[in-house]
């Protein structure tokens, strides 16, 4: 588990902090108690970084790129939406 600090102390302590991340300590450092950052070694952080999984649009588009079907999906779905009572269709050009 992360020692927390405030943004404050950790300056303060910056070269203390270094050699204690080396030595495998965690830090999380708050401001306004929120979360701003974590010192980890650089052997941690591009370990977490590998085990990421993408985030955002852009893993949802490559999500999509395999989907053979893609175009006729969304071609009924925008139909759909025309065919729908409920409101109108906004006009995609």
């Amino acid at each position: 588990m992360a020692e927390t600090l405030g943004v404050a102390e950790a300056k303060k302590r910056f070269s203390e902090l270094i050699d204690r991340v080396g030595r495998g300590e965690r830090f999380l450092i708050v401001r306004r108690g929120k979360a701003a950052m974590v010192l980890v070694s650089p052997d941690q952080a591009t370990r977490s970084g590998s085990e990421q999984k993408p985030v955002g649009l852009a893993a949802v588009a490559g999500a999509l790129s395999d989907w053979e079907e893609i175009n006729e999906v969304v071609d009924e779905i925008y139909a759909s939406r025309r065919r729908a009572r409920d409101r109108v269709a906004p006009d995609l050009g």
